[in-house]
């Protein structure tokens, strides 16, 4: 059992608020608790190892692999240096966004090359995947509840159809690839670290572009991402919207919880609207 400081700090992001800023060991650390998921500890540390050397992920330190809802399961890892992706943004030039994107791109290739046979959700830390059993996208509205449009009917159809004609494969997604779990160094402009995969599973290559996407409408950081994986072919943002519908759709229907969730439920809402899967989000394919 290693030796936690006393003086735990709350980190933002996670899931439940189950992560803390911790001393171990003579360094700074995270400790992320699994009391909702336990038998996520293990896979979230098998997937840093698979990953380790190919994407800025964090050394684990130590794994409880059990435990009760009072005493959850849970992942120590280092500590990355830089600051949220997310902050630097907000006052970043014209050039640090550019060299932000042009990374963020080389990421989204990495994960894209990272092959599994079927989608699903690992299940364990063999990292073998469970199917995710969810039937089609009209199916996984209607058990959402949500009020939407006849529009959106037009949503899925598109969403379906440019899926069809892409890639057929399948590869590992982080499924929260944004700025909020990225960090970065604010003198050099280099990603330093890629956190928080306790959504990770094995699903389209262009998932994780669609949710960095999502909310973005910046074209300059857009436009650098975009560059680095013409290689996928076709309409990458189309095609970004289309895989991220799921995971889109899964948050709009919390849209009660905190204000990202209602921002996902006014997005899909103006997508029934305008019956486009746009929904009036700008060009983002524009070359600077």
């Amino acid at each position: 059992m290693v030796d936690f400081a006393a003086s735990a700090v709350p980190l933002a992001g996670g899931y439940g608020g189950q992560t803390f800023a911790v001393s171990a060991g003579g360094e700074d650390a995270v400790i992320k608790f699994y009391a909702r998921d336990p038998g996520r500890a293990a896979v979230d540390a098998a997937l840093l190892q698979l990953v380790r050397g190919l994407l800025p992920v964090p050394r684990v330190l130590d794994l409880k692999r059990d435990g009760s809802y009072e005493e959850p399961p849970y992942l120590l890892t280092e500590r990355l240096p830089g600051v949220n992706l997310q902050v630097f943004l907000d006052t970043a030039t014209e050039a640090q966004r550019r060299t932000v994107g042009t990374q963020l791109g080389e990421l989204l290739a990495r994960l894209s090359g990272m092959p599994f046979l079927r989608p699903g959700m690992f299940r364990d830390d063999e990292l073998g995947v469970e199917p995710f059993g969810t039937g089609d996208l009209t199916e996984y509205v209607a058990g959402l509840g949500l009020e939407l449009g006849d529009g959106f009917a037009t949503v899925i159809d598109e969403a379906e159809e440019l899926l069809a004609g892409g890639e057929e494969r399948f590869c590992l997604v982080h499924s929260d690839f944004n700025p909020k779990n990225l960090l970065v160094d604010p003198d050099s402009a280099r990603i330093t670290g890629l956190i928080d995969w306790e959504f990770a599973h094995v699903g389209s290559p262009y998932a994780d572009l669609g949710n960095l996407l999502r909310f973005c409408e910046d074209t300059v950081l857009a436009g650098a991402v975009l560059t680095e994986l013409r290689w996928l072919g076709g309409p990458l943002v189309d095609l970004g919207r289309a895989a991220d519908l799921w995971a889109l759709l899964d948050l709009a229907g919390r849209a009660a919880e905190h204000e990202i969730a209602a921002r996902a439920y006014r997005l899909v809402s103006r997508m029934a609207d305008t019956a486009t899967l746009a929904g009036g989000r700008p060009d983002l394919d524009v070359v600077h």
